[in-house]
């Protein structure tokens, strides 16, 4: 592979970076699972691949995929949303980029994040992905970011959507979901996940990960996909 084909989107990245925020780790560091060489791998590599149980927004073989850790609580993460949902809008129907959205909640800040990533997690059950996205779009409308949102909020986005309330109240009560938010959690740590949001960009053509620290403006990070693209 010739390394230097990327060095010009890196560079915009980078550049990107320093504009872009993020909100930071306290300290939790990733459990270790001997035997298993993806959770001992560490950097953009230990990211798992995408498959049909991840949360996908566009076609899951576009050009490229943006792998995103977040927290409902974050507002840098609301910001950011906001700039993925503007970009998969622009580059989806044509297939070259696609969203996927993992957990990343910031206990230490946010406590509140972790029960609402359960929450996405019941509506995508209850729902499908349609719903699981519709109800996460809705969190971040209406949080204040900073564990500003009412618990009491997560049954009323629910009832919203048109989720059955007492399925939804069911499962999130439950906790069946809070391994899987852990497991996200740790994958991104691994992945070199230092705050919210953290990224992983895939290159579908070369199998390249370029992670991806902060909320980079859309603008930033639109020259950045061009320039991959164009390769």
């Amino acid at each position: 592979m010739d390394t230097n084909k990327f060095t010009v989107p890196i560079a915009i990245i980078i550049a990107g970076l320093i504009i872009g925020g993020s909100i930071y780790l306290s300290g939790k560091k990733p459990s270790e699972a001997p035997g298993n060489n993806l959770l001992l791998a560490t950097g953009p590599e230990a990211s798992r691949p995408v498959t049909s149980d991840d949360h996908i927004l566009g076609n899951p073989n576009a050009d490229i995929v943006i792998v995103e850790y977040s927290d409902t609580e974050c507002p840098y993460c609301k910001d950011f949303h906001k700039t993925l949902n503007q970009l998969v809008a622009e580059y989806g129907p044509s297939g070259k980029v696609a969203w996927v959205y993992r957990h990343f909640p910031i206990d230490g800040l946010h406590p509140k994040a972790r029960k609402e990533a359960e929450a996405t997690e019941c509506a995508r059950e209850i729902g499908g992905n349609n719903k699981f996205w519709e109800y996460t779009n809705a969190i971040y409308d209406r949080t204040p970011s900073n564990n500003g949102l009412p618990v009491e909020e997560l049954p009323k986005i629910a009832s919203d959507i048109g989720l059955p309330l007492d399925t939804f109240n069911q499962c999130l009560q439950s906790g069946k979901f809070a391994d899987k938010i852990e497991a996200d959690y740790q994958e991104a740590v691994r992945t070199g996940g230092q705050g919210t949001p953290h990224s992983i960009v895939i290159i579908k053509s070369t199998g390249e990960k370029i992670p991806v620290e902060g909320a980079l403006p859309y603008t930033n990070l639109k020259q950045a996909i061009d320039s991959l693209l164009a390769q």
